[in-house]
């Protein structure tokens, strides 16, 4: 048996070789293909780790019609994926299942709505095999332009858009989102349980279902509500400020804040240590995410609803695989939406 020179690329060919097997058996086990005996996979493997085998990309690509590559998009600008740890979670559980799936991420950003083209050429040019998508806002045209080119999609959220074809916003669309309601009603019902009893809410923007669904969650446990205790803000430290002032302004009898996410509560913080409020002993303060490090290091810690940030970047990868792999009868998997539970962390700020 003739092993290749030091110097030399191993083939195909030299792999199937050193395992004793045809060269389709070797390029079957290579491509992930099924009818290979399980001894003959150990040699394959075995060949393919003695030489140091690397299969070649385009040739395999050309077969399998795969790239072995996942688009991640994020709808929001950089400055804010840099500075939120939400998005950094997220991608870091997809980045953990899709290399669990020797699969390659590719992020694309959107800074702005021009930046749509350039991601519909590049998702049709046939340089990722699908995509996750998330933090998209209700306007977003990323869910019309994957359909329009077949791209095999797994989404962020709940999906909130409205498609122009009249079809129901949910139906045929797989994502992953957490109990954001069920999670706002429980931090809500908390605060009330404390004696809170002025209550508002700083939501996200409302365009998005996560914003919209935690504003509903606030609404559910409380009987009436007037709007002077609702601001929206925008997800951020200085979202969350703007709207805690306005809030002030409006009624200085404000004993409790439930923030729609854990940046805005920071910012709800200071502007209520601003102004000489104790927290929590004039005004208790709920945020959502437990995003670390921002919850533990607030000062007080932030009671908070968890959502499993990383866990559904890795569901949402998993999902994917699943429809571009199929089931276990080899077919496309149909969508499969998951909602994730939450949990209500006490901390010192309520």
């Amino acid at each position: 048996m003739t092993e290749p020179r030091p110097d030399s690329r191993p083939t195909l060919e030299a792999v199937a070789a050193h395992a004793g097997v045809s060269r389709a058996t070797a390029s079957r086990v290579v491509n992930g293909g099924d009818g290979v005996r399980a001894h003959l996979v150990d040699r394959v493997r075995t060949a393919i780790r003695v030489l140091g085998y690397v299969p070649n990309h385009a040739a395999r690509t050309l077969v399998t019609r795969r790239t072995g590559a996942v688009a991640v998009i994020i709808a929001e600008p950089e400055v804010r994926i840099f500075s939120d740890p939400f998005f950094s979670r997220q991608v870091r559980g997809i980045a953990k299942e899709l290399t669990a799936h020797d699969t390659q991420l590719v992020l694309l950003l959107v800074e702005d709505r021009g930046d749509y083209e350039r991601i519909e050429r590049y998702l049709a040019g046939g340089h990722v095999d699908g995509a996750l998508a998330f933090s998209l806002h209700t306007d977003d045209p990323l869910p019309a332009i994957t359909r329009r080119i077949g791209m095999p999609t797994v989404y962020g959220g709940r999906p909130g858009w409205t498609t122009r074809t009249g079809e129901d916003e949910g139906e045929g669309v797989a994502y992953v989102d957490a109990d954001n309601r069920g999670g706002a009603r429980e931090a809500v019902r908390y605060l009330l349980a404390q004696g809170r009893r002025r209550i508002a809410h700083i939501s996200g923007p409302l365009d998005q279902t996560s914003a919209a669904d935690r504003l509903s969650g606030y609404r559910d446990a409380l009987a009436a509500v007037g709007p002077e205790l609702f601001a929206e803000g925008d997800f951020t430290p200085a979202g969350g400020a703007r709207a805690m002032a306005e809030l002030l302004d409006r009624d200085a009898g404000i004993d409790a804040v439930f923030a729609g996410n854990d940046l805005m509560a920071t910012g709800a913080l200071r502007v209520l240590r601003e102004s000489g409020r104790t927290v929590p002993g004039d005004v208790a303060l709920v945020g959502f995410d437990d995003a670390e490090p921002v919850a533990e290091s607030a000062d007080p810690p932030l009671t908070t609803v968890r959502q499993d940030i990383e866990g559904m970047g890795r569901l949402m990868a998993r999902l994917l695989m699943r429809r571009l792999n199929g089931g276990p009868d080899g077919r496309p998997a149909a969508p499969d939406p998951v909602i994730t539970a939450t949990a209500l962390v006490r901390r010192a700020s309520a």
